[in-house]
């Protein structure tokens, strides 16, 4: 394993800018997984790793899974505690992360498109509730997930922390919009899920395959557009004072009432 320790060397420029810029990820085809676990669970996945970098602290307490990983990777580096602090994207690091290339999921998903239940995020903001649908859909067992070009990146440090790995697995595609890929597939039996009076309730309804439901921002819900072109409305029905759910809690109650 190569040490480094100089804050000015372009790899710690380069995971940096990695844990910043959603435009410098799509230009490199690379992101950042940090933690035993997701380090862990990359190397269990197959997932492409271009670096793991170990701080020099952890070598022997985590040496079995260190060495494993560093004979999947292209490239192992050591450094110093205060330097692997300097590329952490986490309040107490873990001492180990690995740069991983893009995966392509589109494979899979086109695979399973003619009998799978399919979840459509649209919009999403927030990549903690992104990181939490993922990590739901993929326990669960929804078999893929569409993405709306404006959702926020599924390759954040946010989104893939709070996924628990599930970003390794669970097979997805990237849409300019959820409007475009229900109506490039009718076979699929779409439902917009809405807060509305006039919906089918979602206990009622039997999710035959294939399917995919489409969940809206956080804010402002599904588009109109979104909403026109799916078969069905639906919604969940609540008894107490709120008005609506967030995104990842009405995700959950919608992804397990798809599988149950």
């Amino acid at each position: 394993m190569t040490k480094i320790t100089s804050k000015d060397n372009s790899l710690v420029k380069h995971i940096n800018k990695l844990n910043k810029s959603v435009k410098y990820r799509r230009e490199c085809k690379e992101f950042v997984a940090e933690g035993i676990r997701l380090c862990g669970d990359a190397l269990i996945s197959g997932a492409e790793i271009s670096s793991l970098i170990v701080c020099e602290d952890i070598l022997e307490k985590y040496s079995d899974i260190i060495k494993k990983i560093s004979e999947a990777s292209d490239n192992s580096y050591v450094f110093p505690k205060a330097l692997f602090k300097n590329i952490s994207d986490t309040k107490n690091p873990q001492g180990i992360l690995c740069v991983i290339k893009t995966l392509d999921k589109h494979y899979l998903f086109d695979k399973m498109k003619s009998n799978g239940k399919f979840l459509a995020l649209e919009n999403i903001q927030d990549p903690s509730n992104m990181g939490t649908i993922l990590r739901t859909a993929e326990a669960v067992g929804i078999d893929g997930v569409i993405l709306s070009s404006d959702c926020c990146d599924i390759y954040s440090p946010k989104v893939v922390r709070g996924s628990m790995g599930a970003v390794f697995r669970l097979p997805y595609i990237i849409k300019e919009s959820i409007a475009d890929f229900i109506s490039e597939n009718k076979n699929i039996t779409s439902y917009a899920s809405v807060v509305d009076s006039d919906a089918d309730k979602i206990t009622r309804i039997k999710f035959d395959r294939p399917c995919v439901v489409a969940v809206g921002n956080e804010g402002n819900g599904l588009k109109s557009s979104t909403i026109e072109v799916c078969n069905k409305k639906i919604t969940i029905p609540m008894n107490g004072r709120a008005e609506s759910l967030n995104a990842s809690t009405a995700a959950a109650i919608i992804i397990w009432e798809m599988v149950k």
